[in-house]
């Protein structure tokens, strides 16, 4: 039984000019940390993600949040997590200042990610292996398909993952192979010419095939250039991606896209502000073949949905640390199986707790293992941190989500 909760505000300083992008030029990356006390001696921990002002207020909400779990088994929460998710989400206090998206959804998160932790060290076994060890039918009670039921129900979920129950064999090898990574951490807005050649040649020599570069400079021309000289140093087979984080307008977003379609990126992500659906089904069209990647600050199921229906993006990059946690994670996970979209998380976790939720997608939705982002700027403030090897992540065996943190 839970018998007490605490929240925390985990804010970490970073160095020279890591974590920079086009919107956001010194990132203080924070975890709004709530941890659920179970009179068995275990500790659930989960954890939402900001960059730094405001995460006060995030951990204020998961209080409230929190603080209704005490006398309350974990077993019994989860047996029926998804009315608790659908609930929560509605609270008639807190669904003003969303709803289901800001301060008070950041919130849900970090309790949603705490329930998930706790249940999964109660029960002995790291997270991947709980969701995978469900049956679909306990696995749909821990999600919620509100506003979803134009496209998905409970009984569709139900049954795309009965479908996938024959042949998830043939996808378990990834436990032992590990799943694929890739290196967001070569181009940094703030880092200069030089040191995104250095680190593209080092992601290489770590055995990374695929990396990343933030573009979204006043002057397109920087970006232009940053693009083909690592197009240069990575050489034709190597996957790039292009993250604008929402800084261009639509009539900048088509034009600076089309200049940089001849160095052949994997994909261009957030190109412009992610509530505006229309712009970013308009520039799919106008690029194609070059792709679009969303989700980083895409906050909820809803908009997930609309971005499906509108064939605006070719690949999901929801984050359990941005949607509700792990439950509308997964939620979103089966929505874009359903229009056969792949999911790619945005790791605002740093890799930590996505680690474990591509494991499950693969392997229990049969989505495809592309790759996971990796982030290495707060691995030493872990417990567990993430483990890379030659570009590709170890499966996890400790119990739990891995979302502990040291002095926390």
């Amino acid at each position: 039984m839970i018998y007490k909760v605490a929240v925390q505000d985990a804010r970490y300083p970073l160095d020279k000019s890591a974590g920079s992008d086009a919107i956001h030029r010194d990132p203080v990356y924070s975890y709004a940390v709530t941890q659920l006390l179970d009179e068995g001696g275990w500790t659930g921990t989960g954890l939402a993600f900001t960059l730094g002002a405001g995460n006060d207020l995030v951990c204020q909400a998961a209080n409230y949040y929190a603080q209704r779990l005490i006398g309350h088994d974990i077993e019994a929460v989860m047996a029926d997590f998804g009315n608790l998710f659908r609930a929560w989400s509605n609270d008639p206090q807190f669904r003003w200042l969303g709803p289901h998206k800001g301060v008070v959804h950041l919130a849900l998160a970090s309790v949603t990610n705490a329930c998930y932790d706790l249940w999964a060290k109660k029960r002995g076994v790291p997270l991947w292996k709980l969701l995978l060890d469900l049956s679909p039918e306990a696995l749909v009670q821990t999600l919620d398909f509100s506003y979803l039921e134009d496209e998905m129900t409970a009984e569709d979920a139900l049954a795309l993952l009965t479908s996938q129950q024959n042949d998830r064999r043939s996808r378990e090898g990834i436990l032992q192979s590990g799943y694929p990574g890739y290196d967001t951490s070569v181009g940094w807005f703030n880092y200069s010419d030089e040191q995104v050649r250095s680190n593209c040649q080092q992601a290489l020599d770590a055995g990374f095939s695929a990396i990343k570069l933030k573009v979204g400079s006043e002057d397109a021309e920087r970006d232009i250039r940053r693009a083909y000289l690592l197009r240069e140093v990575a050489g034709p087979e190597v996957k790039i991606m292009l993250d604008a984080n929402q800084q261009w307008n639509l009539p900048k977003a088509k034009a600076v896209c089309k200049k940089l379609a001849a160095m052949n990126p994997f994909w261009i992500e957030e190109p412009t502000h992610p509530d505006d659906i229309q712009a970013h089904q308009t520039l799919a069209q106008e690029i194609a073949p070059v792709k679009l990647a969303l989700g980083e600050h895409v906050p909820n199921k809803v908009l997930f949905k609309n971005y499906l229906q509108t064939q605006s993006a070719a690949f999901i990059q929801v984050d359990a640390v941005r949607v509700g946690g792990v439950s509308e994670f997964l939620t979103i996970s089966l929505l874009s199986k359903k229009f056969g979209i792949p999911v790619v998380p945005h790791v605002g976790d740093m890799g930590q707790l996505h680690q474990h939720l591509v494991l499950f997608n693969h392997i229990a939705m049969g989505h495809k293992a592309l790759f996971l982002e990796h982030i290495p700027h707060l691995k030493k403030h872990f417990v567990h941190p993430v483990r890379i090897n030659h570009g590709v992540y170890e499966t996890p065996q400790e119990p739990g989500s891995s979302c502990d943190l040291l002095g926390v």
